[in-house]
């Protein structure tokens, strides 16, 4: 063996013994570091993202990541934008959410078959949904708005609900060539049942209520929730019977914020505040690891630091919904804060790697020691944290009106010429955002379309009878239907995608 010598090697040897200190800064206490510490994390998760270079596919981020996170990755963008009024990104996160639409405008574009989940296509219908509930810039309109996508999503996956294996729900995977068709999961059934309650919430139809109820029920029945309001990975067909106990960040977070947008829709019933108190409870498992209380751990991979792509986004959808909750339900926003303070100032502190020294890591709970990954899902979980403390500072909704942000260094183009416009401009508060604790959400909450909501929908979106005229109006969904509606889903995205298609029915 060769020895390396000499005082450079010694130096560097040196330099990798002292602890890393954080490259962001944050002060918790002042909107403004608030707005700079997420500018950087922006830019950062902005930069791994290629949809926007010439050649490349808007609304995809490269391989190894999958499509549904590029589409829970522009909601994360949606919220920098509510929440710091900067406008940087905004175009971009437009030409995604409108390349990706599918032939029938319901976020199932062909090329996307393979994957495609139940669960991958509600992430993309969910930031539609908090488009139109942020009243974030609207479509030209000759192209698909904001309510209408989400309707699209919603009333695209009712047929598949399947009665014919443990009782009722979702499916994971929409076709059955895909792995995994034979399980039923909490985040299918969760995306839905969240589409269902905001869109109950923005339209003031009952119709989506019952089917919130319906979904919360049937996940009751089959234990997906327990008594305790844990909320498991999900379960095999056909029966349901022998559920996976995996407990992630976004199950919680996706029924939690489902159920708020419930308890706001109903003016506060008993029922739904006993359960968005009974899974703020349950969140609980999330933060009281690693002897770091109050820190987000995502426990069923972190610890033993085995997260993949995808698990190490599910922290920034728990911080996002918990955020949203504290506003739809603001008895919650106490326990809120505390979490996501303290979450906030651990993520800052990881935010010291890569190429910049500004990239964040993942595991939290290590404070100053850089975890050494990277990526997008570490990015969106930080931004995410951070961003969602400027719901409780006094000077949040000046970003209505005060410049953004300058951005960092090396900025991608497409960067806003025009004047900042906030993302709480023709807000009006939730009917139940009344002071009913110490912290009282300062942001103005989502909209409806009765309290300044600008985005068209249209309640028949996503099916072919609002894609071609002159079909008949649906009737009772049957088994034969179901059957029948895979097939033809099946041949459109094979003629759409300039192939053939062979069915065999013998």
């Amino acid at each position: 063996m060769k020895l390396i010598s000499g005082w450079p090697y010694t130096l560097s040897m040196i330099l990798l013994t002292i602890p890393r200190i954080s490259a962001i800064q944050l002060d918790l206490t002042s909107a403004a570091s608030v707005r700079s510490a997420a500018s950087q994390i922006a830019f950062d998760l902005m930069s791994i993202y290629t949809g926007n270079r010439t050649g490349d596919v808007p609304g995809n981020l490269p391989a190894p990541y999958f499509w549904w996170e590029c589409g829970a990755m522009f909601g994360t963008m949606i919220d920098y934008w509510y929440y710091t009024g900067d406008e940087t990104y905004n175009d971009e996160t437009t030409q995604a959410m409108l390349h990706q639409v599918g032939p029938l405008d319901n976020y199932m574009p062909p090329n996307q078959s393979s994957t495609m989940g139940n669960d991958d296509q509600g992430f993309w219908g969910m930031t539609a949904m908090m488009a139109a509930e942020y009243n974030f810039p609207n479509p030209p309109s000759d192209q698909p708005q904001w309510l209408a996508l989400a309707q699209a999503v919603f009333n695209s996956q009712v047929p598949r609900w399947d009665t014919a294996t443990c009782g009722g729900g979702l499916r994971w995977q929409v076709f059955p060539f895909n792995k995994g068709f034979d399980y039923k999961n909490s985040i299918s059934n969760g995306a839905n049942f969240n589409l269902a309650s905001r869109l109950a919430r923005f339209t003031n139809n009952q119709s989506y209520a019952d089917w919130a109820e319906q979904t919360w029920d049937w996940m009751e029945k089959v234990h997906f929730i327990d008594s305790k309001y844990n909320v498991y990975d999900g379960a095999g067909v056909p029966n349901c019977d022998q559920r996976v106990p995996l407990q992630w960040t976004y199950n919680v977070g996706i029924m939690l914020h489902g159920a708020a947008n419930m308890y706001n829709y109903t003016n506060g019933a008993a029922k739904w505040k006993t359960r968005v108190q009974g899974l703020l409870d349950a969140s609980a498992l999330f933060f009281t690891n690693q002897g770091q209380p109050d820190v987000m751990v995502e426990v069923a991979c972190e610890n033993t630091n085995t997260c993949n792509n995808d698990e190490m986004s599910f922290k920034a959808y728990l911080a996002r919904w918990m955020a949203a909750t504290a506003v739809l339900a603001p008895f919650t926003a106490d326990y809120v804060k505390q979490k996501l303070a303290v979450s906030a100032m651990a993520a800052a502190q990881q935010c010291s790697g890569g190429s910049t020294g500004t990239k964040c890591g993942l595991r939290w709970f290590r404070r100053s020691s850089f975890d050494g990954s990277t990526g997008v899902g570490q990015q969106m979980a930080a931004l995410e944290v951070v961003i969602s403390n400027m719901l409780f500072l006094p000077e949040a909704n000046n970003a209505a009106t005060s410049e953004p942000p300058p951005p960092p260094a090396g900025s991608p183009a497409g960067s806003s010429s025009g004047s900042s416009t906030g993302a709480s401009s023709g807000t009006q508060a939730s009917p139940l955002a009344s002071t009913q604790n110490n912290t009282a959400p300062v942001l103005k909450g989502p909209v409806t379309a009765s309290t300044g909501g600008t985005s068209k929908g249209n309640p028949n979106a996503g099916t072919i009878a609002s894609t071609w005229s002159g079909m008949p109006a649906a009737g009772p969904i049957t088994t034969a239907g179901k059957a029948g509606a895979v097939i033809l889903t099946i041949a459109l995205i094979s003629i759409m995608s300039g192939g053939a298609v062979w069915i065999n029915m013998e």
